[in-house]
C-alpha cells in the first residue's frame, strides 16, 4: 500500500504515531473513490498482511472518527461506511427498495440548517447525512 497523504499528516501533527496498521487503514480510506466499510478495509489489508486483526481496523476508525478525520455514515441495512473528511461534506439519498445511493450536495440542505437555527435556535451539524426513501425508478 502506498503512503497515505492528508489524514496521515494531520494524525501525525496531532501527536499520534503512524503505525504500519494505521497507515494501511488510512491508505484504504484515501484510495477509495466511495465510502468504504470496515469489512472492505479489512479485506484489503488482510490480503497483503494476514496477521492484522479486524479489531485494529475498528480501533483506528474510532480514533479517526473522534479526531474528525473521517466521517461515519449509516446507509441503512447495517451498512456503516467511512469517508475521508478531507473529501468534503455531502449527503446521500438512499433508496430503501433497490439500495441505490445518490449523492446530494451540501448546499441543498443549507436552507434547512438556516431554518433550524432561526426557528428552533438549534445549530445542526449536517456534515454527513443519509436520507431514506424511494428512488424514482422504484416509485413507478
Amino acid at each position: 500500500m502506498k503512503q497515505p497523504g492528508g489524514i496521515a499528516n494531520k494524525l501525525s501533527e496531532l501527536g499520534y504515531r503512524l503505525t504500519p496498521q494505521r497507515i494501511m487503514v488510512l491508505s484504504a480510506i484515501e484510495d477509495s473513490d466511495n465510502h468504504i466499510s470496515v469489512e472492505e478495509i479489512y479485506a484489503q489489508i488482510v490480503a497483503k498482511y494476514p496477521q492484522v486483526n479486524i479489531s485494529t481496523v475498528y480501533r483506528t476508525l474510532e480514533l479517526l472518527k473522534r479526531l474528525g478525520l473521517v466521517t461515519e455514515t449509516d446507509l441503512g441495512g447495517g451498512r456503516v461506511r467511512y469517508h475521508s473528511a478531507e473529501k468534503g461534506h455531502h449527503h446521500h439519498l438512499v433508496c430503501q427498495e433497490c439500495g441505490a445511493i445518490i449523492d446530494l450536495d451540501e448546499s441543498v440542505l443549507s436552507s434547512l440548517k438556516d431554518t433550524l437555527l432561526r426557528e428552533y435556535k438549534f445549530i445542526a451539524g449536517l456534515r454527513h447525512l443519509a436520507i431514506f426513501g424511494r428512488c424514482v425508478n422504484c416509485s413507478r
